[in-house]
């Protein structure tokens, strides 16, 4: 097996056991980006040569055990929205193309007290807003399994960099389903933690209340390690909530003998693509032979969740971009005669057509006389939603939904369809909503030998029950040693 193929833990094992040395792996990661770069365009900056001077100062101190942590000199890939001092951090957007950030992401700077080794930055919607990674500034990304497809967004540079082996393992970040759908359509494992596990300093917001920094894995295990790593409170950050450290490895048991799992049929409706809904039904039938008690049960609030999403998204957007005016952040025209006219033509060049269509559905949705009609109304229903999840916790220890209703569509389908190309969120955004944690794993594949994925959803700081529930399956399955991408042009 190639270094390239080596999920994190087993390249943890070979550095323990020196049949590997940092330099060798950071320099197969290197050499694969070099390869197939040009054809996934995963990422928006690469750090090839930074990369490789920091494996070797990591290899000098660790020979002299100055660095002990085992994890030290592993490589990984950052979401271009989380801030990283002295690198761009532009959001895959032209009104940050050349912000150079003065500090890091907490959960940069976290990964840097771990000493692991940044590959670069990896390509997003712009500003995180769409499903697919076509609505970057700067290019598209492509999905590693079908070239002609989306990798998924908004993190689809992370999760296609993953799945096609150019860095081990990514940071994403998840507003409506962003690690989870984008992982689903490139078959690797993404996690979206419960709101306020993971600090949100350092991430360009998108929408505040919705937002949260999650790993995207090849495996389950590696998802729980880097887990480890960003989960904890954060004072900088007043959404950041104070739990117990964990250590998330130790709840991979691979058992779920009586674990109650929740079907919520209105997720297996209209919508659900024939092939995606099968493979879901095999892998309820799995979770049965396994040992876990599987029913069927209504989530009816469930249709309300999408519009909902995007109303509370959209105004919360319309808020947090308008900082972004020419004057004290991003982009300034050069075509202004006033004051007025800088702040109108630095936004209308510096955004693209998706960030200003919902920055206008969010302002209008603030507006008065439209605040109680729609944003108030949203809130409400987000309640509702809450309410329901709980009455559905009491019942069940996990909720198994598909991830997404099809598999990977192809490049260019929907760009021009904002409705068609929201409506592939309509599995996850009801966990944003909640503050939920959710997490989609592989399960299958479809006649054209695309990814499907499956999702579940655990109650709040519950993370243990969805990565052994996840963890038990993957071991059943054995999805990563049956597929791999073939690179279909």
């Amino acid at each position: 097996m190639e270094i390239i193929d080596l999920t994190v833990h087993e390249l943890q094992e070979k550095l323990k056991n020196k049949e590997l040395t940092v330099t060798e792996i950071t320099k197969a990661y290197i050499d694969r980006i070099n390869e197939k770069e040009k054809d996934v365009q995963a990422f928006v900056t690469t750090l090839t040569d930074e990369a490789l001077e920091k494996a070797k100062t990591i290899e000098e101190d660790k020979e002299t055990e100055k660095i002990q942590n085992e994890l030290a000199g592993i490589p990984i890939g950052i979401k271009d929205n989380m801030c990283t001092k002295g690198v761009k951090t532009t959001c895959s957007s032209k009104m940050l193309e050349n912000f150079v950030s003065p500090y890091d992401a907490t959960v940069v700077e976290k990964v840097n007290n771990e000493n692991l080794i940044n590959l670069g930055k990896l390509n997003m919607d712009e500003f995180a807003m769409g499903a697919s990674t076509e609505y970057s500034y700067f290019k598209k990304t492509k999905n590693p399994w079908n070239l002609n497809k989306v990798p998924g967004g908004s993190s689809g540079g992370s999760a296609a960099a993953v799945a096609a082996n150019m860095v081990p393992w990514a940071l994403g970040s998840d507003t409506g389903g962003s690690i989870r759908q984008p992982s689903a359509f490139c078959g690797v494992v993404g996690l979206k933690p419960t709101y306020g596990l993971v600090s949100r300093y350092g991430l360009v917001a998108f929408a505040s209340s919705l937002d949260q920094i999650g790993p995207i894995t090849k495996d389950v295990e590696d998802s729980a390690i880097l887990l480890n790593i960003i989960a904890g409170h954060d004072e900088k950050d007043t959404t950041s909530i104070k739990t117990e450290k964990k250590d998330y490895t130790k709840c991979l048991k691979n058992d779920v003998k009586g674990v109650k799992i929740g079907i919520p049929k209105e997720y297996f409706g209209e919508g659900i693509n024939a092939e995606v809904k099968q493979e879901l039904e095999k892998s309820i039938k799995k979770y049965e032979e396994l040992g876990a008690v599987v029913e069927e049960f209504s989530l009816d609030i469930a249709e309300y969740a999408l519009a909902t999403y995007y109303i509370i998204a959209c105004a919360e957007a319309s808020s947090n971009l308008g900082r972004f005016d020419g004057i004290r952040y991003g982009y300034r025209t050069k075509n202004y005669s006033n004051l007025k006219d800088i702040y109108r033509n630095s936004r209308s060049e510096g955004f693209g057509a998706e960030v200003k269509r919902r920055i206008i559905l969010g302002t209008y949705v603030l507006s008065s006389g439209y605040y109680d009609a729609y944003y108030k109304k949203a809130q409400q229903v987000r309640t509702l939603v809450k309410k329901e999840f709980a009455k559905a916790f009491e019942k069940y220890d996990i909720i198994l939904t598909p991830t997404s209703p099809t598999v990977a569509f192809d490049l260019n389908a929907r760009s021009t369809n904002p409705l068609e190309m929201y409506l592939a969120d309509i599995c996850t955004v009801s966990v944003n909503i909640a503050g939920l944690p959710g997490i989609s794993i592989p399960c299958g594949v479809d006649s054209e030998g695309m990814p499907i994925g499956m999702q579940l959803i655990g109650n709040y700081f519950e993370e243990e029950k969805i990565l052994n529930a996840a963890y038990t399956f993957e071991k059943a399955i054995n999805f990563r040693e049956k597929y791999k991408p073939e690179y279909k042009k």
